[in-house]
């Protein structure tokens, strides 16, 4: 069973008991953050809201179900307030507990089990380490959220209006991302080969720091089956453990802008996994 899997497992088994991140990650063999960045990848969902819909939903199935104390209910949920699990309840569901108990689930989105495809495409090359000292790079950057991630590819049409003159190297930098599955992306050039940074345009500091340096030789529109390889099956049989540091699509003069061909590197911080 894959990484994701197995914490899919995890949470359909324990949902109904007291349940953090490091709890799911320890389940799946993981780190809280490697977990956090493959589930939002694997599923199009944060692991907070996918516990907190699934958890909702079995509230609602309990109260169409005829559950007679709502407050009984809600700590089943995970609330230890009736006024808590109401405002959560309406936010997922646009109804009251009340409402629902009365009317059943009929009209309501419920969140149901997620099951993951096994077989992501693995790396035509091996992976490798690199270790790499600290750089700049400055370009066009965006906040997206889970449902937002086709519009980086305008980010990168932006770039290249805004800076016309082809460069060997250029970055796609991801970081930032937080539990509901939002993530900055920055579209960018190296801020060492800029004569001038224009100053709306973003810079981030990549640290000095250890890199797993894979190969994605496909059409850049699947770059995330590589992606979800990596982070799946390749990294927790490695020994290393996705580190709280931004990844980065490396592109060089192999790229096609114009096609997206051409294969790109998929840089992935690590760290070794504690014994």
């Amino acid at each position: 069973m894959s990484a994701a899997g197995k914490a899919l497992w995890y949470i359909e088994t324990h949902a109904d008991q007291p349940l953090a991140l490091a709890d799911i990650a320890a389940a799946a063999g993981l780190s809280p953050f490697h977990l956090s960045r493959l589930f939002q990848a694997r599923t199009g969902t944060s692991v907070v809201r996918y516990l907190r819909g699934r958890r909702l939903t079995a509230a609602a199935q309990r109260l169409a179900d005829g559950a007679g104390d709502i407050l009984q209910v809600a700590l089943g949920a995970g609330y230890t307030t009736h006024a808590a699990f109401t405002r959560a309840f309406n936010e997922q569901f646009g109804q009251t507990p009340e409402r629902v108990r009365e009317q059943g689930t009929d009209g309501l989105a419920l969140v149901q089990a997620i099951r993951v495809d096994d077989a992501p495409a693995p790396c035509g090359e091996a992976p490798r380490l690199l270790d790499t000292p600290a750089f700049q790079v400055a370009g066009i950057g965006m906040r997206h959220t889970r449902d937002s991630g086709g519009a980086i590819p305008g980010q990168w049409a932006q770039l290249n209006r805004e800076w016309p003159t082809p460069a060997p190297i250029s970055f796609g930098v991801c970081c930032n991302s937080d539990d509901d599955g939002g993530f900055d992306y920055i579209a960018a050039l190296p801020a060492s080969a800029l004569p001038t940074v224009p100053a709306h345009w973003q810079r981030v500091d990549v640290p000095a720091r250890r890199y797993l340096v894979a190969w994605h030789g496909g059409h850049i529109s699947a770059i995330r089956s590589t992606w979800f390889w990596l982070l799946d099956h390749y990294l927790p049989g490695s020994g290393l453990s996705l580190a709280n540091a931004p990844d980065l699509e490396r592109y060089d003069t192999r790229f096609d802008e114009h096609t997206g061909n051409g294969g790109v590197e998929i840089w992935l911080p690590v760290d070794e996994r504690p014994r």
